[in-house]
């Protein structure tokens, strides 16, 4: 039998389930199951985020932090309504690119490159600065834009000039009129926060490899409009060697978010990191979960891919350092997963339990994920049952 007073802890840790739950919604789909095997377990809820949407939320619910409404311009110029985090330390902002600059924002026949740009970004961060904030964690997933950044630099301050001494216009299409930078109206305030970015890509600025190539056809991108955004990019590029020192062209992660991640290390000084990384340091991810018996994470789809800074590895990661069992619940789970395996997950559940589609499986996702947890927690208990905590 098992010990009577083995009393389990369990954190509970999933990223999302995109398009779908939320993190928050997927550790409540998943406590509920665990609850009917062990009701007396102690359970704490963590929800993840690797740097992309979600992120504000996920940090937001683990640290007790609150979110932070604003008025920015979209991606073409229109005044929105955005929001971003302020952690529980209300020392730390955690902003979300997308909700002022994403992809999401605009109609699809809106979606062109040329056009859109970051300067709603350059606000958020300003609203943050406003606040107090000493520390940013900026993620830059879900953009609509190819602007390197220049829109988020004109809303902080700086002057991208024209050849006549004009700011130059919004979008990747006008970065080619850049002749001058002035940053002498850059906002001090930057120089004294730790700006650090949430970057899961390691594409470089320009080329075949760089921002326009990969991700521009992905915001409306014709192929033609790939070779003008890539060269204005590159003239961007030299601009800011000559006028501000940074060499940004080849750091990878430079071409994150159509060259956002260049522009916050150009005019921010920002440090680019693996997304996860940083949503782990921030929650104390290791300290918090020290003395567990069990750690349940997951994603909507586990495969190859998770293993390379997705939200399950990163938390399989740590807890295998502590040798903590790690149970992965997912909506979909691919073949190629045996990686997972050698870095700290130890078993793999998915909430799919008959044939049904996609579509279904959506609607269904939270009564489907408490069942899988149910299923996970009813196996956990055959092999405490069979003699890991018995007398």
């Amino acid at each position: 039998m098992i010990r009577k007073l083995f009393i389990m802890k369990i954190v509970i840790a999933p990223d999302s389930f995109k398009g779908c739950l939320t993190a928050p919604q997927v550790s409540e789909a998943i406590e509920a199951g665990f609850l009917l095997v062990f009701p007396s377990a102690i359970m704490e809820k963590l929800p993840m985020a690797d740097g992309g949407e979600g992120t504000a939320l996920s940090l937001m619910t683990s640290s007790n932090g609150k979110m932070h409404q604003v008025s920015v311009l979209n991606p073409l110029g229109d005044q929105i309504p955005s929001e971003f985090g302020i952690m529980g330390d209300y020392q730390t902002a955690v902003i979300e690119m997308a909700s002022a600059s994403g992809l999401t924002l605009i109609r699809q026949d809106q979606q062109n490159p040329m056009l859109t740009t970051t300067y709603g970004t350059g606000q958020l961060i300003r609203a943050a600065l406003d606040i107090g904030c000493n520390k940013l964690i900026i993620g830059i997933g879900g953009s609509a834009t190819n602007d390197g950044g220049a829109g988020m630099a004109q809303a902080l301050g700086a002057k991208l000039l024209d050849v006549n001494g004009n700011q130059i216009g919004f979008g990747g299409g006008k970065l080619a009129d850049i002749d001058k930078i002035d940053i002498t109206g850059l906002d001090p305030r930057l120089s004294e926060v730790n700006i650090v970015v949430a970057c899961d890509v390691s594409n470089v600025l320009t080329g075949k490899n760089g921002a326009s190539y990969i991700y521009g056809p992905q915001k409306g991108a014709t192929s033609d409009m790939v070779e003008v955004l890539d060269r204005n990019l590159a003239h961007f590029s030299d601009i800011i060697k000559r006028d501000l020192g940074w060499s940004v062209e080849d750091i990878p992660g430079s071409g994150a978010a159509g060259g956002l991640g260049a522009g916050l290390i150009a005019f921010t000084g920002a440090q680019l990191q693996a997304g996860i990384d940083i949503v782990l340091e921030a929650m104390d991810f290791a300290n918090r979960i020290q003395g567990s018996d069990l750690i349940i994470t997951g994603e909507g789809r586990l495969d190859y891919q998770t293993s390379f800074g997705k939200t399950p590895a990163g938390v399989a990661k740590i807890a295998q350092t502590q040798n903590i069992p790690v149970i992965a619940i997912a909506g979909s789970v691919a073949k190629d997963i045996d990686k997972l395996y050698t870095i700290g997950i130890n078993a793999v559940v998915d909430i799919v339990h008959e044939p049904m589609s996609l579509e279904v499986a959506i609607v269904n996702a939270s009564e489907l994920i408490t069942i899988a947890a149910e299923r996970a927690a009813r196996l956990v208990r055959v092999g405490l049952i069979k003699g890991k905590f018995d007398d």
